[in-house]
């Protein structure tokens, strides 16, 4: 039974409409300095997973060319556009709680995007519970979810809570996926896939402390191609 995405989706929707019920009544240091912690709690998340790697070679040869084909698409500038989108539609229902620009709204979103609905921790996570049915990886991210979303709704509004969608399409069909993946795998290819991931999460937690704006979006297509490099690395590199 899928239990992790229903926890980590209510976890979003629920802090999402706290943080529109009670914006008003964060002082502006607190909404400046909590998302510091929080993207200080990602960077030690992605530290943990980067830990795990087997192969650092092919990890970094999947990020770099991962991050190239996501420079070509043009990955994060079609997900700002979409945002954009998102905020005009949210906009006619609920305004945000606070004075933000476009251009800040737009940057956050897309950190918030990867950071609930497309980082390692959410897509291991998924495909760990599709296998053996423990969702605690994902439950775990669903309590960092809960006391994030609040702070960047208090300013950014409803369109906080709409990235739930997107959130359980990803893990969802991970989880449904899962038992055709994963039995391709070895342990290596997981620990591989986790500090490619980890060094996302880091690169995310630095984007929303505000300490360097990496292009968290276009860096996504390394999660895809991490495995089968580790795999071919361990077959015909590693001996």
């Amino acid at each position: 039974m899928m239990i992790g995405p229903f926890v980590n989706v209510s976890a979003v929707i629920v802090g999402s409409l706290a943080g529109v019920c009670i914006g008003s009544r964060l002082n502006a240091n607190f909404r400046q300095n909590m998302p510091m912690v929080f993207g200080c709690a990602a960077m030690g998340l992605g530290v943990a997973m980067i830990v795990k790697v087997k192969l650092l070679a092919p990890v970094v040869l999947a990020l770099v060319v991962g991050s190239a084909l996501g420079e070509l698409v043009q990955i994060e500038t079609k997900i700002q556009q979409l945002a954009g989108k998102t905020r005009k539609w949210v906009d006619k229902f609920a305004k945000p709680s606070g004075n933000i620009s476009q251009e800040e709204f737009l940057d956050k979103y897309v950190a918030l995007l990867v950071l609930f609905a497309m980082s390692g921790t959410g897509i291991y996570g998924s495909l760990s519970e599709g296998m053996t049915g423990d969702p605690t990886l994902l439950i775990v991210k669903a309590i960092l979810d809960l006391f994030t979303a609040p702070i960047f709704s208090s300013t950014m509004g409803l369109a906080v809570g709409l990235l739930a969608i997107p959130m359980f399409a990803v893990q969802s069909s991970l989880y449904l996926m899962a038992t055709l993946v994963l039995p391709l795998t070895t342990p290596e290819m997981l620990a591989d896939f986790s500090a490619c991931g980890g060094l996302i999460m880091l690169a995310t937690g630095f984007r929303i402390c505000g300490i360097r704006p990496f292009p968290i979006a276009n860096m996504i297509p390394a999660l895809l191609i991490v495995m089968p490099l580790s795999w071919a690395w361990t077959m015909y590199i590693v001996q």
